[in-house]
């Protein structure tokens, strides 16, 4: 008897050649990330449309984020886990930039037929860790043939009406802050990119790269407190995101070298060109909060938040200009150089050791 067309005989072993069809991986990925329904999500996968139901007293929060192989993540180098859980945080810590609570969200996801077997379980592995540590449930999505991996999350939150924190509140004399530690996922794709990244001695320099954490709970503390003047995540780099901050709120700023918390870098990785100040000033990815405290609001600010420290790093100035003060005391205007889609290079061309 034939055997069935999708199957080919090598060396004696049976080997399943059958590509999944767009139900299977649909089922696939219904099994392994949360889709439960919910007073929020009364209907979920399984028909055209997922249905949600506003808690009474709150708004919508939405934001809609890309993660593009040879883009944003090159498959060669990593790990299919990360891919998943990054393309999760990075929509997610939009929310938490606005001080939202996340609830649901939606994947468009487009696969070679090479990436459907083993690399899109160990995705959805990634993917399932970020929804279940961020309290996402999956409410619908697309699914797509491609050339190369395609991601595509629209996360939603919600927040009590009114207390949304906008990037275009910040005033002079206001103090900027920052979340966490400055360039330290920008250290890790270094690392990557110039073949570093097996050695063990530095291979927990990888992780705030591969497996950022958005912060949850302190952008939702600080938009209930209603201490933050203005708000954005450093998905960008700090001195483009500060630019965009300030061009939002029509002001500059005036930020300190000696204050930056900037990425501490073993004394080997600086002897190869790793300088601490230009990761912490224009690294991407670290998806920590940039936010501005009005100066009488400063002491109810904590040193730490959960135990991340939140550091004031300058102050809001009126003059539309971005200054950088030295260690030295020496001011210089501060150029945006951090990530930009259509000024930076993509990461498949991008040369090892260089920044955005």
């Amino acid at each position: 008897m034939p055997e069935a067309p999708y199957n080919a005989r090598v060396r004696n072993c049976t080997v399943n050649l059958r590509v999944p069809d767009e139900l299977d991986i649909i089922a696939r990925i219904a099994r392994a990330v949360p889709s439960h329904t919910s007073p929020v999500l009364p209907l979920t996968i399984g028909d055209d449309a997922a249905l949600l139901r506003p808690p009474r007293g709150k708004q919508w929060v939405l934001t809609c984020d890309a993660f593009v192989e040879n883009v944003h993540f090159l498959a060669r180098v990593h790990p299919a886990e990360a891919v998943g859980y990054k393309a999760l945080a990075r929509a997610v810590s939009d929310l938490a930039a606005m001080g939202a609570t996340p609830r649901v969200f939606l994947l468009t996801l487009g696969l070679p037929a090479d990436r459907t077997g083993a690399w899109l379980n160990r995705f959805l592995r990634g993917l399932a860790r970020a929804a279940r540590a961020f309290d996402l449930v999956l409410a619908g999505g697309d699914t797509f043939r491609s050339t190369a991996v395609f991601v595509s999350v629209t996360a939603i939150g919600d927040i009590v009406g009114g207390y949304a924190v906008k990037r275009s509140g910040a005033r002079p004399g206001d103090r900027i802050y920052l979340s966490g530690i400055a360039g330290a996922a920008e250290l890790g794709l270094q690392l990557i990119l110039r073949g570093l990244a097996r050695s063990r001695s530095w291979k927990t320099l990888l992780r705030p790269h591969l497996f950022p954490v958005p912060r949850l709970k302190l952008g939702s503390w600080l938009a209930k407190h209603r201490l933050a003047s203005a708000m954005l995540d450093t998905s960008d780099g700090l001195s483009t995101d500060l630019d965009r901050l300030c061009r939002a709120s029509g002001t500059g700023a005036r930020i300190f070298a000696a204050l930056l918390p900037a990425v501490k870098v073993p004394g080997e990785l600086r002897r190869r060109g790793f300088d601490p100040l230009q990761l912490a000033l224009h690294g991407a990815e670290d998806y920590e909060l940039l936010f501005t405290v009005p100066r009488k609001r400063v002491h109810k600010l904590p040193a730490r938040f959960g135990g991340v420290p939140l550091t004031c790093i300058g102050e809001i100035t009126e003059p539309p200009q971005l200054l950088l003060v030295g260690e030295n005391g020496a001011v210089q205007p501060l150029q945006p150089a951090g990530w930009d889609h259509f000024r930076s290079k993509p990461a498949q061309t991008r040369k090892p050791g260089s920044l955005p």
